[in-house]
C-alpha cells in the first residue's frame, strides 16, 4: 500500500469507527487495526488523535463541498442556487450515511464548535455557501438575521430529515426532497 493509500485507509477507518462508536469508542489501536496498519504507523501521518479527527472531517467536508458545487448554477438566481445547495446536501447525506453520522458527531462536539467559529468568523471567501448567504443578505432577499441563525433555518431541518430518512422514519424521494428544500428556503426568504 502506498503512503497516500495508507493515509486514506486510516482516515476511512477512523471515520467508520467514530461514526459507529463515537470519538471515545475509537481508540487509535482500533483505528490502526481496522486500517490494517501498525498502531505506530498512524503517527507517521497524524500527530495525534485530535489531528486525525480534524483531518478526517476536512476530507469529508471536501467531499461534501465537491458534491454541493457539482453542476452549480452559478449564473442563476439566488433562489435557484439555494435550492441546488439544499438538494445536493440531501443527496450527499442520503448516499453517504456513514459520512453523515461522522459529520453530525463532529459538529456536535468541541471540534465542531471550533470549526464553526472559524467558518463564521474566519475567511468567508473560500466557502461558496457562505458567499451565497452574503449575496442574498446584501440583496435583501433573505431575512436580516445572523449567519448562524440563517444556517440553522436552512440546513438544520435538512439534516434532521436526512437523519429521519436514514433511521427509516420517512422516505425522502425526489418530490419530498424538493418540497422540503423549498420549505427551508421559505423559512429564510424575506
Amino acid at each position: 500500500m502506498s503512503k497516500p493509500e495508507k493515509r486514506d485507509e486510516i482516515i476511512r477507518a477512523a471515520m467508520g469507527l467514530i461514526a459507529e462508536h463515537g470519538f471515545h469508542g475509537a481508540p487509535m489501536a482500533l483505528v490502526a487495526e481496522r486500517a490494517g496498519v501498525a498502531a505506530g504507523t498512524i503517527y507517521c501521518y497524524f500527530e495525534s488523535k485530535d489531528d486525525l479527527i480534524r483531518e478526517t472531517h476536512a476530507c469529508l467536508e471536501g467531499q461534501l463541498m465537491a458534491a454541493l458545487i457539482k453542476d452549480y448554477p452559478a449564473g442563476e438566481s439566488v433562489h435557484r442556487r439555494f435550492l441546488h445547495i439544499g438538494r445536493k446536501l440531501v443527496e450527499y447525506f442520503l448516499a453517504s450515511p456513514m459520512e453523515f453520522r461522522f459529520i453530525e458527531q463532529f459538529y456536535n462536539s468541541p471540534y465542531g464548535v471550533a470549526h464553526r467559529r472559524e467558518k463564521f468568523l474566519g475567511n468567508r471567501e473560500k466557502n461558496i455557501v457562505i458567499k451565497l448567504f452574503a449575496e442574498a443578505l446584501d440583496r435583501q432577499l433573505i431575512k436580516d438575521l445572523p449567519l448562524p441563525i440563517l444556517f440553522a433555518l436552512m440546513f438544520g431541518p435538512l439534516i434532521d430529515v436526512c437523519r429521519d430518512h436514514i433511521l427509516e422514519f420517512i422516505v425522502l424521494d425526489e418530490t419530498l426532497t424538493e418540497r422540503t428544500v423549498g420549505a427551508c428556503w421559505d423559512g429564510v426568504k424575506r
